[in-house]
């Protein structure tokens, strides 16, 4: 008998030597018998069939029946378990967007209370005026009644002098009490020249923002009294701050300047090219954390976007590259240097498309705000280092708590933006997320989008703590919301479609 043979064949050579004709005739008939029928006749034949050949009939029945179904049930829970997730994750979304009505009605009411309070003290004005008005008149009628009648001229004057003199005693009464009541009136303007000169600062900070917004490569921006939500924002150019030390109170001002406001940026998915070369020293400040949540965000977000871009632009280049018959010297020369930059071997072109790809903004934002504490770590701050990438032979800034067998630092660098272009090149070539980058190229070619907590769980080797630290990534994500930023594009950015290879 052959060793690979199924267990049909085993069957007819068994039949075969012992020559059943029943099984032989059925053959010559050219009838296509199961290997169960098979077996039925060589019972009836009192054949004894060997327990190896029982033992793959029953692993080719029972064994791999029972392997697919088991395999269907387990797809079914992946399943469910994703259809969970996400009912959970949108009831999360309509608690925090009902929370959030429910705030801006209660402001609304109270602001529309204020504007019918003001509108009721400018009442006061108008009743005064009409008030004046009519004890002047009153007073004019009562004298020309004097003058006209002929009264005694004695008995007139010492009516007049008793008017006045009443006038001024009462007066002078509630002038007393005035008085009284607020002994502090003649404090406050002393108070009041005290805050003008402490106040002194502020003009400072106010030119400083000057300064800064001066080098900023964007339009005047004209403000109005009231805009809600204005349908043409101010678009600028790409303003890069400059290396300086920034003030928080500065930057709010400069994000209310230029209408930057992340409710529109999840609406719209349209960030400004605001570049900042750093954070500013004086951001865990700020008592608000959903205040110093968002500026960190605002911050971190354009460069995390304009990267991408970078990236989804070279992988658009390469696709054209690669699809069209003739490649140019300039085109060549490129090649070599992305297969440099990607660490690819060989010229292997499916490799370096595999790696030439963006990095979730929602698990870039996660992740710069876990090593950087949201842009307030002594790393951040000094050493613009926001993903905390590890060092041994360039500059960094050495751990206070490390191990004296370690020798490792924390690498710094010039500009924020460094920092982050740094961070995706490691995501994109080093061999600890060989894993991260298959299950994105995978997600690719289903024709699905690049979301991020999809990815999370490959990245457990960025950190020692492994599964908890993605299991932190995933509740920054939900918790702030950050997959509303996925689709996030710069205002000034030019779609383009990507080629299919």
């Amino acid at each position: 008998m052959k060793k690979k043979s199924s267990y049909r064949d085993k069957l007819l050579d068994l039949a075969n030597i012992y020559d059943v004709r029943e099984i032989q005739e059925y053959i010559k008939r050219r009838k296509n018998l199961t290997a169960g029928q098979i077996e039925l006749i060589l019972r009836k034949n009192k054949i004894i069939i060997p327990k190896d050949f029982k033992t793959n009939f029953f692993k080719e029945n029972v064994t791999k029946p029972i392997n697919k179904i088991s395999k269907q049930i387990d797809s079914f829970k992946e399943d469910g378990a994703k259809n969970f997730s996400k009912i959970i994750r949108k009831t999360v979304y309509f608690k925090n967007d009902s929370i959030e009505a429910v705030f801006n009605f209660f402001t609304n009411s109270w602001k529309n209370l204020g504007n019918i309070g003001l509108e009721f003290l400018n009442i006061f004005p108008k009743l005064w005026a009409t008030v004046y008005d009519f004890i002047g008149s009153l007073l004019t009628d009562l004298f020309n009644g004097i003058y006209n009648q002929k009264i005694n001229a004695n008995k007139a004057n010492h009516a007049i002098i008793g008017f006045f003199l009443i006038v001024g005693v009462v007066s002078i009464v509630i002038g007393g009490i005035t008085t009284f009541n607020n002994p502090k009136k003649i404090n406050d303007k002393q108070i009041v020249k005290k805050e003008d000169k402490i106040n002194k600062p502020n003009i400072q900070l106010k030119k400083e923002k000057k300064k800064v917004e001066s080098q900023i490569k964007k339009p005047k921006v004209k403000k109005e009294a009231k805009k809600p939500k204005p349908k043409n924002k101010n678009k600028i150019g790409d303003a890069i701050l400059p290396d300086l030390n920034l003030q928080t109170e500065t930057v709010l001002n400069l994000f209310k300047d230029v209408d930057y406001d992340l409710n529109t940026v999840r609406y719209e998915k349209k960030v400004q090219p605001i570049y900042f070369t750093q954070f500013p020293k004086d951001l865990d400040a700020i008592q608000s954390v959903k205040l110093k949540k968002e500026t960190f965000i605002k911050i971190v977000l354009p460069l995390v976007v304009a990267e991408n871009e970078k990236i989804l632009e070279d992988r658009f280049k390469l696709k054209k590259i690669v699809s069209s018959k003739y490649t140019t010297d300039k085109e060549k020369q490129w090649l070599r240097q992305k297969f440099l930059e990607y660490k690819v071997k060989k010229g292997n072109v499916e490799e370096l498309i595999t790696k030439m790809d963006i990095i979730p903004a929602s698990i870039a934002l996660a992740q710069a705000a876990k090593e950087s504490g949201w842009g307030t770590s002594r790393f951040a701050l000094e050493g613009n280092a926001i993903f905390g990438q590890w060092t041994w032979d360039g500059q960094g800034i050495a751990p206070l708590n490390r191990d004296k067998s370690k020798k490792h630092k924390i690498l710094k660098f010039p500009i924020l933006r460094a920092s982050v272009k740094a961070y995706k090149n490691n995501l994109n070539t080093h061999k600890s997320y060989i894993k991260f980058r298959k299950l994105r190229q995978e997600l690719r070619n289903k024709n699905k989008k690049i979301i991020g907590l999809e990815l999370t769980k490959a990245l457990e080797n960025y950190a020692e703590t492994g599964s908890e630290y993605t299991k932190i990534l995933e509740q920054i994500i939900t918790q702030n919301r950050l997959m509303d930023f996925e689709l996030v594009r710069l205002t000034n950015s030019s779609t383009k479609k990507e080629l299919d290879l």
